[in-house]
C-alpha cells in the first residue's frame, strides 16, 4: 500500500539539463518495484501534483532506504521542485502504480530510455541482472545534457547504445531510428521502454513483427497519481479485442504495449504524455 510522507532532501545534485534530488521518504522504499512512481505536491498553488519516476532505491546510514528522482525543471511545478535544498521537506505519495512484469527465466532484455522517462529504466536493469538475464540499453534524448545517466547504463548494461537528435554524443538521430539495429545485435525477447508515445508506439511495433514480448511506461498527465480524477486515461483493448479506457496511473504505468490502442493515442505530431 502506498503511504504518505513529507518527504526530506538529503542531497540534491546537477546532471546535464536536471536536478537529481535524494528524498528520504519512510516506508515509500519498502513496497517499490521497478516502474512504479511517486506523486509530489508542489508548492506553487496548484491542485494537482506531480508525478516522479523512482530512479533509485538506496540505503543511507542515517535515513534508511532512500529515493533518488531526476527532475527536470519545466513548467511551475518542476522548476519549483528543482530548487529544493538540503532539509526541505516534499509532501509525497507513493510507491504507487503496477511494476514491470519481470521474465520468470534468464533472457536477454532491451531497455529503451527517452529523455527524463529514461530514469525509471536503471532499477528494473539492476532487477533483471540479479535473475541473469543479459541486458541492453538503447538511451535517447534531443542532447547530451538530456541523456540520463548513460554512465550508469554502461555499470548495468552489457551493450549500451546512445542516440541524440542533435549528435552530440552517440548516433545522431532518434531511439526509433536505431531500434531495429539494436534489437537485432541484442538478440533480446523481451522489450521494455519508457519516452514519447512516438518511441513507444516504435517498440510495439517492432515487438508485435518480431514476436517479442513488449512492455511500456506510460506517463500521460496523472495530477492526482491515485486514480480519483480520471485524467490520465489511457485507449486499450482487452484478450477479445474489445476497446475500452483505464487509468495510466492505477492499471499503468507499466503495461503490456500490445494492450495500448496506438492509433488512438498521441502521435509523433500530436500532444505528448508529458511527465
Amino acid at each position: 500500500m502506498p503511504v504518505h510522507v513529507d518527504a526530506e532532501v538529503i542531497a540534491t545534485r546537477r546532471a546535464g539539463a536536471y536536478r537529481v534530488l535524494s528524498l528520504a521518504a519512510p516506508g515509500v522504499a519498502d513496497g517499490f518495484r521497478p516502474g512504479m512512481f511517486v506523486a509530489v505536491t508542489v508548492g506553487t498553488g496548484s491542485l494537482g501534483r506531480r508525478s516522479l519516476w523512482i530512479h533509485r532505491v538506496r540505503e543511507s546510514g542515517t535515513h534508511g532506504a532512500c529515493l533518488d528522482v531526476v527532475v527536470e525543471p519545466r513548467g511551475q511545478g518542476g522548476t519549483w521542485l528543482a530548487g529544493r535544498r538540503l532539509g526541505d521537506r516534499v509532501p509525497l505519495t507513493g510507491p504507487l502504480g503496477r511494476p514491470f512484469a519481470l521474465p520468470r527465466e534468464p533472457v536477454a532484455c532491451l531497455l529503451v530510455g527517452e529523455g527524463v522517462a529514461a530514469a525509471s529504466l536503471f532499477t528494473l536493469a539492476e532487477r533483471l541482472r540479479e535473475r541473469a538475464c543479459p541486458v541492453t540499453m538503447l538511451v535517447a534524448a534531443d542532447d547530451e545534457a538530456h541523456l540520463v545517466s548513460t554512465l550508469e547504463a554502461r555499470r548495468l548494461a552489457r551493450a549500451v547504445t546512445v542516440a541524440t537528435a542533435d549528435g552530440s554524443v552517440g548516433t545522431r538521430g532518434s531511439a526509433e531510428g536505431v531500434l531495429g539495429a539494436v534489437l537485432t545485435s541484442s538478440g533480446a525477447r523481451v522489450t521494455y521502454a519508457a519516452g514519447s508515445p512516438a518511441l513507444l508506439r516504435a517498440v510495439a511495433e517492432a515487438a508485435r513483427v518480431r514476436e517479442l514480448s513488449a512492455q511500456v511506461a506510460l506517463a500521460p498527465p496523472m495530477p492526482c497519481g491515485t486514480g480519483l480524477c480520471g485524467a490520465c486515461l489511457v485507449p486499450v483493448q482487452d484478450s477479445v479485442g474489445a476497446a475500452h479506457w483505464v487509468r495510466a496511473c492505477v492499471e499503468g504505468p507499466a503495461m503490456r504495449a500490445d494492450r495500448v490502442r496506438w492509433d488512438a493515442a498521441p502521435q509523433a505530431g500530436g500532444a505528448p504524455w508529458p511527465h
